[in-house]
């Protein structure tokens, strides 16, 4: 059995809608973050190195080449059939802060990714402090033009202490101001949690899944922290090493959020994980699959996706 199962995921969703699984472009359109450049600070959040999940970072290449590129990888990388002339993708603003740049700017590189015949579904990650009206009027305007439109943002967690910690820049109410505004555009929003931040337990996961679903979310994305080279964490860890999520705990804590979650929500992703020499710890986070089957063999056992909801209705 697997992760379709038991929880309601986003590539079983393009499944009934496609007939297929989509395939996710990469783009770097050269964003920067007002994290980093001294709008709001400089280094970034403590645990953000790009490069760990972007490796076309510093490629100066245009946006339609970068789509044609990863075709290619995707042809030689992937199992798939011989032929993909039929094949539809996702394009993916991924690295940095996709939506932090002037208006005319961002439609360009936009309109520029969408011309592409192939692409049906265009992902726009950001912070939720960099969504203004008329960038989610913009995206609303694809989406009313048949373009399958998701806002992700990195909320990462709903502690206003830990996102202070982290160097986030930004607050909670931050979010809800975002997602409030995004919705009401008939956008859908997925919301980014890491699991394992410093200080914080299940409790503290729990806590940030029921804010989240309190304001409203179409979709969820978790992973779990892990140290990578380049960013302010790395050096923290190695100054001072602090406890990290192992494979089980982390299986577990992700069981507990997806069992409390409707049914209803989609989720884009229950893990993560970055290549050596990239990746410093944990080294299970290095293993595509590892952290998977974990998380499906705890489903397996405790049940899946809202099953603690029905529980708790029985009671």
């Amino acid at each position: 059995m697997g992760l379709d199962d038991f929880v309601n995921t986003y590539g079983a969703v393009c499944k009934r809608r496609y007939g297929k699984r989509l395939k996710k472009l990469t783009i770097d359109a050269k964003f920067t973050c007002p994290n980093r450049d001294g709008s709001l600070g400089v280094g970034g959040c403590s645990f953000c190195n790009v490069a760990s999940f972007n490796e076309q970072q510093g490629d100066l290449q245009s946006i339609a080449v970068q789509l044609d590129s990863a075709k290619v990888n995707l042809k030689h990388n992937q199992r798939a059939s011989n032929s993909h002339s039929d094949s539809q993708y996702i394009a993916y603003f991924q690295a940095y802060t996709s939506t932090y740049e002037e208006y005319q700017q961002l439609k360009i590189k936009y309109d520029e990714a969408i011309q592409d015949s192939q692409i049906v579904a265009l992902h726009i990650g950001t912070r939720p402090d960099c969504v203004p009206d008329d960038v989610l009027d913009l995206l609303a305007y694809y989406q009313k033009s048949g373009v399958d439109v998701w806002l992700e943002l990195g909320l990462q967690t709903a502690n206003n202490h830990t996102l202070k910690r982290i160097n986030r820049g930004h607050d909670f109410a931050a979010y809800q101001d975002a997602v409030t505004r995004a919705r009401l555009r008939g956008l859908k929003v997925c919301c980014h949690l890491i699991l394992g931040l410093p200080n914080e337990t299940l409790t503290d996961y729990m806590a940030s899944l029921k804010r989240v679903l309190a304001v409203g979310v179409d979709g969820i994305k978790l992973h779990p922290l892990h140290i990578v080279e380049g960013s302010t964490m790395a050096k923290q860890w190695r100054y001072k090493p602090f406890s990290l999520l192992s494979i089980q705990d982390y299986a577990d804590a992700a069981t507990a959020l997806i069992r409390n979650t409707p049914k209803s929500i989609i989720y884009h992703r229950v893990t993560a994980y970055a290549k050596k020499p990239l990746l410093i710890a944990p080294d299970w986070c290095g293993f595509r699959w590892d952290g998977l089957v974990a998380i499906v063999d705890s489903l397996a056992v405790k049940g899946g996706q809202g099953s603690a909801l029905s529980d708790n209705s029985n009671n």
